[in-house]
């Protein structure tokens, strides 16, 4: 019984951490919230290639279509890898080290010397057709230096880069070089404030901070040069974008968020003022980014990565953004993406103004003076003689001096986000171009997260499918950039331990048609015989592929199924396994033929995504078993099993308790509460060794019981803290329910059912996952009246218990009835509360199953009910005999 009372008690303590660190109704829309179909672990990648040194930080990268070289910058080093193999000797290795003097001088201004004070490469790009440009934060003073493409060696001293390069590894950071001309965006010195320069030998410009400060602790994650001038019919000007996040400056009536996502744009041109802003920007503007939910009063303002596709002309331009939420202690990521013309429609609409420096800014509704103020030069400007920005007039310039940004939000081009996931944090994101066999051009999304995983997704009529996902690294960690390479057909993924080079799909994982074409990866076709690349094939007319549905072409196919004969003994529990390679399948089974109809303590049987458990087998249960993989309504046979179950099959013989055993206890005869004999003890079970000789039985018990001892004095001192915490914070009154919280169960998907990771997920591993009831199935939640949702997880929520105005004592709780060794699990509550799991099959040591029995003889099947759904009803039977009159909180 310790078991049960020790997970219900941690699930209880894990949703009320979780609920009280988010503080917010946490109900995000189901159909964006999408689940990868294909989970690939790190084992099970193919046409990998690494590189690893012994640097760390591996933070920035080049990677030029014409060009054979990766270019990697790291803590310490830059490298030039074989862009076809980035695992071959032919790295070429730049060493360039902060100083034994610079170091003592960082670690004197009290600077970690463990991550801070060394040389962090945070630029590195092309300046000209035989020249790279870097820089790096060296220890807080940073320098920039030329690099010899041909040779590969630094081909002059580093030079000061306090005005091009952030001072520390982590500040937010952008920069590009634009005809041998250097655009940044950070923060450059400890005390100063964020800002935008372009630097010599053309005019320097900076942005503006008095009276009006145009950045707001921004923190930048990207920029885009977007030519503009390139056929306008208006002369413009090519503009350059800015993204970032800062605090936010608005004054609304409807929400109000900290810190909010903006663009920023100047031109290329621009020259700064003759007297007012001299030396200043004269074209800066800003604007908001919005990507949000307003339905479910979801907004993310907290903008990570940017990705600029380019399109056919400069108006088809896109921006890919990946945003979060403000809260750090809440795992969410949302994909939106942006138009060109939409953010230019957000710079050519009205203005804010901010009349007190102390109040919140506000839609300007003056006059506006002519030029408008933060246009490029134009041909109709030309035509009245202002040829450069130093022309414009004064009032013009000390307009855009005082309003820096618009007041018309930049709206997503889909007014929605493509992809919503929650649980996992998105940190860099890279888009790849393709040509479906439809014709269609689709757009195939590479996302890296901050446990080092990357999701494949294609962009769907607004909507985005994720194909797969891949555990990149084995060791969680952040994913510092992605490159995508046509001509290599790769994609480069960096880390701080290093970097990993990975195919752009790898087709020859789908073993199937309807498994190729269930996929919707536009880089896959199936030719009649296997999955193959698309673009690897000069005929495509035989290939069949379906993005748009993933559902058509595979009619005429017949696919091999796998015959598999059993032989057991009647009252034996048999597993016949079915393992589903897709996380959006869901099994089904079917015996002769006919599906088998519920799966209720009465039936016999069990299913679950690992297999069917048929229980006690009789005679009658005899036949052909088929597992199917139901995907997008489409049936497809995986496995057919021909059972027989016989009464004159001998015993099996004692077998080893390993990883190959079935089960384990499949060999004892099924007890029940008082018919039969109770089961032999396990020490009879196990074969006769020394190890297992009283004495050492002996010490082992001691043991076991010391450890028990120390986790139960662990477990009480938490449970009493937990409640001192809950009684000074929050005396109300507290009840019990289901949430529908930030960390679900996930179904198939929880990559701890194939691995131990540390994270807030808990799941119970049982065949028993599956049902088709229209409860909380497979660990999956399902939308009712527009709530959400989920099972597994318990909240506790103020001012909705009930008391009795009676204060005698509840009578105590009758005794419960004693378990045997194959019976139900019952879990307990430190309050006297008690719920009967499920029926419900755990895995151990691989292939070794243990059937555990319910003795509840209700008719309905408990595998459509969460755990926290059997709480509420054992609560509702009990509320008006044993409700306490003042609740104890740390029991709770």
């Amino acid at each position: 019984m310790q078991r049960p009372r020790s997970s219900a008690t941690w699930l209880l303590l894990l949703s009320c951490c979780v609920c009280a660190a988010a503080g917010y109704p946490f109900k995000p829309p189901l159909d964006l919230d999408v689940t990868p179909r294909i989970t690939v672990l790190s084992s099970g990648l193919q046409g990998c290639r690494r590189f690893q040194s012994s640097a760390v930080n591996y933070s920035t990268m080049l990677l030029e279509a014409d060009s054979r070289h990766l270019f990697v910058g790291a803590r310490g080093a830059v490298f030039a890898l074989n862009a076809s193999d980035i695992s071959s000797s032919s790295a070429l290795t730049i060493e360039w080290e902060a100083s034994s003097e610079q170091k003592l001088q960082c670690m004197l201004k009290g600077k970690d010397n463990k991550t801070e004070c060394y040389n962090h490469i945070r630029f590195l790009q092309r300046f000209n057709s035989t020249h790279l440009y870097m820089c790096g934060t060296y220890a807080f003073r940073p320098l920039c230096a030329y690099i010899n493409e041909k040779r590969f060696v630094m081909s002059s001293q580093p030079e000061d880069g306090k005005d091009k390069c952030p001072y520390g590894p982590t500040m937010g950071y952008t920069g590009l070089i634009i005809d041998q001309q250097m655009y940044t965006a950070s923060k450059y010195s400890f005390r100063g404030f964020p800002d935008i320069r372009r630097n010599s030998p053309m005019p320097a410009l900076k942005t503006e901070e008095a009276p009006t400060r145009w950045l707001n602790e921004a923190d930048f994650v990207g920029s885009a040069l977007v030519t503009e001038s390139s056929g306008s019919s208006a002369g413009d000007d090519d503009k350059i974008y800015f993204f970032f996040t800062e605090k936010s400056q608005e004054q609304t009536t409807t929400y109000s968020h900290s810190r909010v996502a903006r663009v920023a744009r100047v031109c290329k041109g621009d020259r700064g003022g003759q007297f007012t802003l001299q030396k200043r920007w004269t074209s800066f503007l800003k604007a908001r980014l919005t990507c949000s939910l307003p339905e479910y009063d979801f907004h993310f303002n907290v903008l990570r990565s940017m990705f600029v596709m380019p399109g056919r002309t400069p108006q088809e331009t896109l921006f890919y953004g990946i945003f979060g939420l403000e809260w750090k202690n809440v795992k969410a990521s949302a994909v939106c993406r942006f138009s060109l013309p939409e953010i230019q429609q957000a710079f050519q609409g009205p203005y804010m103004e901010n009349q007190d420096s102390g109040s919140k800014w506000k839609e300007y509704t003056g006059k506006i003076p002519d030029p408008r103020p933060g246009t490029c030069i134009t041909n109709a400007l030309r035509a009245r003689g202002i040829n450069v920005s130093t022309s414009l007039p004064d009032d013009v310039l000390d307009f855009v001096r005082r309003h820096p940004l618009m007041s018309q939000q930049v709206q997503p081009l889909d007014r929605r986000p493509l992809l919503f996931r929650r649980t996992t944090d998105y940190t860099h994101m890279s888009v790849h171009m393709i040509q479906g066999l439809d014709g269609q051009t689709y757009h195939v999304l590479y996302m890296g997260t901050d446990e080092g995983w990357l999701h494949k997704a294609v962009e769907v009529e607004g909507q985005l499918h994720i194909i797969e996902e891949l555990q990149v690294f084995e060791e969680p960690q952040p994913v510092n950039n992605l490159r995508v390479s046509a001509e290599q057909m790769s994609v480069y993924v960096s880390s701080p331990s290093g970097v990993v080079q990975l195919p752009l799909s790898y087709c020859a994982r789908y073993t199937s048609c309807y498994d190729c074409i269930f996929s919707r990866d536009p880089h896959c076709g199936w030719n009649g015989a296997r999955c193959v690349d698309v673009m690897s094939q000069a005929n495509r007319s035989n290939l069949i592929q379906d993005i748009q549905h993933g559902r058509t072409g595979c009619e005429n196919t017949q696919d091999s199924v796998v015959l598999r004969s059993r032989s057991v003994r009647v009252g034996d529990d048999v597993l016949l396994q079915c393992e589903l390679s897709s996380n959006l399948a869901t099994p089904l089974w079917t015996l002769d033929d006919s599906e088998l109809q519920g799966y209720g303590l009465n039936s016999g049987f069990r299913t679950g995504t690992d297999g069917l458990l048929i229980i006690e087998a009789r005679q009658d249960q005899s036949g052909l078993y088929t597992c199917y993989a139901v995907e997008n309504s489409i049936k497809v046979a995986i496995v057919n099993y021909n059972v027989t179950i016989r009464l004159d099959l001998p015993p099996p013989p004692p077998v080893e308790p390993t990883g190959d055993t079935y089960n384990f206890y499949a060999t004892l005869p099924p007890p029940t509460w008082s018919e039969k004999p109770p089961p032999p003890s396990p020490a009879s079970l196990l074969p006769h060794s020394e190890l297992l000789s009283p004495k050492n039985m002996q010490a082992m018990y001691l043991s076991l019981i010391t450890i028990l001892g120390g986790l139960c004095l662990v477990l009480t001192v938490v449970l009493v803290y937990v409640g001192v915490c809950l009684r000074v914070g929050n005396r109300g009154k507290y009840s019990l329910r289901a949430a529908a919280a930030a960390y679900p169960v996930n179904k198939r998907h929880s990559r701890s059912r194939k691995q131990s990771r540390s994270s807030a997920h808990m799941e119970l591993k049982t065949i028993s996952s599956h049902c088709n009831g229209n409860g909380v199935c497979n660990g999956v939640s399902k939308q009712h009246n527009g709530n959400i949702q989920e099972g597994g997880f318990l909240q506790i929520v103020p001012g909705e218990g009930h008391t009795l105005p009676n204060k005698e004592p509840p009578p105590p709780a009758p005794p419960l009835p004693p378990t045997p060794l194959l019976s139900s699990p019952v879990c307990e509550f430190p309050n006297g509360l008690s719920a009967t799991l499920p029926s419900v099959l755990r895995r151990m040591n691989g292939n070794s199953y243990v059937l555990l029995r319910q003795s509840d003889s209700e008719n309905t099947s408990p595998l459509c009910y969460s755990f926290a759904e059997e709480l509420n009803k054992i609560l509702e039977k009990r509320k008006h005999t044993q409700l306490l009159p003042r609740p104890d909180e740390s029991s709770v």
